[in-house]
């Protein structure tokens, strides 16, 4: 009689002892379902994930230079503005054409100025600054351009300075080499008047930097 009533003592303390383990393990997944019920957690400080400001993919991207208008509008004499534009011609290596520039009429033009050779890069090179052909299956071999600049005074110390670029891409076929002449997309325009400010005022147009030596 003894020995089964401390066999179902010890039954009844095992199913006891069962149940609270049990019973702790429901309140604690309990509290687990209970805090992620809730509303988002914050981030605090740090915003880059969760419930902050989300993630910023623009992070680190190099933001777009604005475009300098053409014409620009410069602050200085009619003659000072020419005799910047020839200085920056050479400077960049251009060479000023005295047979169809007028600088009298504030007209100062350039001989073509030949920026890539090679069969290999000519191609890319030519893409940036003019419109490539759509399909064309010709092979570029070289490219260049042709400046020319014109000053419009406004009044005795200011002026609008007009750039305009001829581009043209060479191939060398059966027939010989051609020069093709090609719509220009702005950029050589946009690289002489971003020297031309700065060689006049010493600073670059808003929202661009100096050029790096």
């Amino acid at each position: 009689m003894f020995r089964l009533t401390g066999v179902l003592l010890l039954i009844t303390l095992s199913v006891t002892a069962a149940l609270a383990q049990g019973k702790g393990v429901d309140k604690s997944s309990e509290r687990v379902r209970d805090s992620g019920s809730k509303a988002p957690a914050s981030n605090g400080s740090k915003t880059d994930v969760g419930s902050g400001r989300g993630m910023d993919f623009g992070k680190g991207r190099t933001p777009d230079i604005p475009i300098i208008p053409n014409p620009y509008r410069l602050t200085a004499r009619r003659d000072v503005i020419l005799k910047a534009i020839e200085d920056v011609m050479r400077n960049e290596k251009l060479i000023v054409d005295e047979a169809t520039s007028k600088v009298s009429e504030g007209i100062v033009a350039s001989q073509p100025y030949t920026f890539i050779k090679g069969a290999v890069v000519s191609e890319s090179e030519l893409n940036r600054y003019a419109e490539m052909p759509v399909s064309d299956s010709r092979g570029w071999t070289r490219g260049r351009y042709t400046l020319n600049v014109e000053v419009q005074p406004i009044d005795g110390t200011s002026a609008n300075v007009a750039v305009n670029a001829k581009v043209e891409g060479r191939t060398d076929g059966a027939t010989g080499a051609e020069w093709v002449t090609l719509p220009s997309r702005g950029l050589a325009e946009q690289e002489f008047l971003s020297a031309l400010v700065i060689a006049i005022t010493g600073a670059p147009p808003p929202g661009h930097a100096l050029p790096t030596p």
